[in-house]
């Protein structure tokens, strides 16, 4: 029985949410997450380059 209403109740929460997320307004980003997403991206953009560039400089012979 319980495992019943706690399915029934997880079905419920879904329009729940969906109307909430609906009913919510647009944000846009701050510019310190601007700033923040760009230093990520460019960070691990970088290190896979760093990375690629030790693999093949220190590990040769996989290619």
């Amino acid at each position: 029985m319980a495992e019943r209403a706690k399915a029934e109740s997880a079905t419920t929460e879904q329009p729940k949410l969906a109307e909430e997320l609906k009913k919510m307004e647009y944000e846009p980003l701050l510019p310190v997450e601007k700033k923040l997403i760009g230093w990520s991206i460019g960070l691990g953009t970088g290190l896979i380059f760093i990375l690629y560039w030790v693999s093949v400089t220190f590990f040769p012979g996989g290619h």
